[in-house]
């Protein structure tokens, strides 16, 4: 059963990202229309799938729930503006490591004093 729910829910990934990238950009009315009938997404040709204001957004969550996934969430990753692995890793290790590690090491030699720069700061004395 998780094996045919896993393939379900590939299909309806590709069947996402095939609507995604087959999409007419309307310049003038600054819209994004679909092209083509997607009915496991739910969408018709000619629906709106993005626009600057008055449309509802599609979500992949939902279309999974419709038909009828058990635990959809863990098909799918959480939205960026929550957060997920990138921002955690952006957030506490690469900040501290890179603060950290470069700083300290890179601006000092063996003896303690830092280098004088070079040609105002884009090279290093040489002694």
């Amino acid at each position: 059963m998780t094996q045919n729910q896993k393939n379900v829910v590939d299909e309806l990934k590709a069947e996402w990202k095939k609507l995604w990238q087959e999409r007419l950009d309307d310049k003038v009315r600054a819209e994004g229309v679909a092209i083509h009938d997607y009915s496991s997404l739910f969408v018709e040709k000619g629906t709106v799938i993005q626009a600057t204001k008055d449309y509802k957004a599609l979500n992949l969550r939902e279309i999974i729930e419709k038909h009828q996934i058990s635990n959809p969430d863990r098909y799918i990753p959480p939205n960026p503006e929550v957060g997920g692995w990138t921002k955690f890793i952006k957030t506490n290790i690469a900040k501290n490591r890179s603060q950290h590690n470069i700083h300290k090491n890179f601006f000092s030699t063996s003896t303690g004093k830092p280098q004088r720069p070079k040609k105002k700061g884009s090279g290093w004395l040489h002694r």
